[in-house]
């Protein structure tokens, strides 16, 4: 990939379109290059964002300035690759007469989509320093790509994008578009020029926070990844929450990892927790843990309706799992089946680990008579156990089915075991 040195614009000289520079990077003193100008969007940018979080805010903020420092500014955007795992990248828009961003995310795959491929978005990011285009006068070059002519339809007229370069040379986009006849200027470009380099190193700063945060997400929950980022990183930090606890676990999973194919076994395993987790997380409930073929998730009782949600979340799970088995039966596969073992208590909820490797997990008896639970289901044939201090709390003993007491491992007394029937668990309100 060609590394650019300059910010540049294209201006006609003898009728030839030629690249002149904006900034030229190697300074003859010591005075530098950067900025050309001395600019209040450009000092605000460096001295007075370092209280906001969030770019989409910045980026408005800027827009707005920009156009009061006259630049004929009617549309503007930021792109960015994201390391996400549903998605490839994100988009922020601005246009003139709104007070907050558009954020549009878009799937991994997009970037094989013709509307990806035809996009200076997709120009910029392969290697060009910048793409320069009056989109207005119908002209061959204005059709270059749909957007081009889908703006210019909408009645903007000068088109501008360049790389925004983060560190190790991870190029990212930004466009200005104009909506006067007169488009921008060789100012106008200067002071683009000028704010660049600020704006690179102001989103670079909230994206990699914001990416910190998305692999916390994506790796231990959104509340964990709360408390990690707020300081809970020692071992042995943590606190006691009371908590409705689900435990769940793929039935004969062994004997279907050795006779699939492994991509066969990955695809599965993807179904099947996309069926538990995505109901778990709609109601609430915060997935602590991918246990091999379980999970184990909480809902917290400071939420009034833990106990309520926690049963929506089964019902949901349980139509999801009937929905995949219907396609491996289409497929000339075995249906699969699973356990959940549910209960409620105090849960000791933190970091555990060696000194170097730390767990953000639950631990605590409660913890234990829900794995219980679930490991029961294979020798009672309920799909899913309720222990008795869960349906009191939850206020549903007359819409459940008692299956008797239980000794549980590790317990000197049984306890009470419920079980939902099946012609009534798409009804149970608590």
């Amino acid at each position: 990939m060609v590394k650019h040195t300059s910010f540049s614009f294209q201006t006609q000289i003898n009728g030839a379109c030629v690249m002149q520079p904006l900034v030229n990077l190697s300074s003859p003193d010591d005075s530098g290059a950067w900025p050309a100008k001395r600019r209040k969007v450009l000092d605000w940018l460096m001295m007075d964002t370092q209280n906001e979080r969030f770019i989409d805010n910045i980026f408005v903020k800027m827009c707005e300035r920009l156009l009061d420092a006259g630049v004929p500014l009617g549309r503007a955007t930021l792109h960015f690759a994201i390391q996400h795992p549903q998605w490839f990248g994100a988009r922020i828009l601005w246009h003139k007469g709104i007070t907050e961003a558009k954020i549009d995310t878009f799937e991994h795959g997009v970037e094989e989509t013709a509307e990806y491929l035809e996009s200076p978005v997709y120009e910029i990011r392969r290697g060009a320093s910048e793409l320069r285009q009056r989109i207005d006068d119908g002209s061959q070059a204005a059709s270059r790509y749909p957007l081009w002519r889908q703006l210019g339809n909408e009645g903007l007229t000068d088109y501008v994008a360049w790389p925004l370069i983060h560190t190790q040379d991870k190029r990212h986009v930004v466009s200005f578009v104009s909506d006067k006849p007169q488009g921008f200027s060789q100012d106008h470009l200067a002071l683009f020029a000028d704010v660049l380099p600020a704006l690179a190193l102001v989103s670079e700063i909230r994206l990699k926070n914001r990416l910190a945060r998305t692999l916390l997400e994506t790796y231990v929950g959104p509340h964990a990844s709360e408390q990690i980022l707020a300081g809970a990183t020692s071992r042995g930090s943590g606190s006691t929450v009371g908590a409705a606890i689900l435990i769940c676990d793929l039935r004969n999973f062994t004997a279907i990892s050795d006779a699939w194919p492994r991509d066969d076994v990955i695809e599965l395993l993807n179904g099947y927790f996309d069926a538990m987790s995505e109901p778990i997380e709609k109601h609430g409930g915060e997935i602590l843990k991918f246990m091999g073929d379980g999970l184990l998730a909480i809902f917290p009782l400071s939420n009034s309706t833990a106990c309520a949600d926690l049963l929506k979340a089964i019902s949901e799970a349980q139509t999801a799992v009937t929905a995949l088995n219907k396609e491996h039966s289409a497929a000339g596969r075995e249906p699969l089946a699973y356990g959940i073992g549910v209960h409620v208590g105090d849960v000791m909820y933190g970091n555990i680990g060696s000194r170097s490797r730390l767990d953000f997990t639950v631990i605590g008896p409660a913890v234990n008579i829900a794995s219980r639970l679930e490991s029961l289901t294979k020798e009672i044939g309920h799909s899913v156990l309720l222990s008795e201090a869960f349906v009191k709390l939850a206020g549903i003993k007359t819409q459940v089915k008692s299956l008797g007491s239980y000794t549980l491992k590790g317990l000197e007394k049984p306890i009470g075991v419920f079980g939902i029937p099946a012609d009534q668990k798409e009804n149970i309100e608590a």
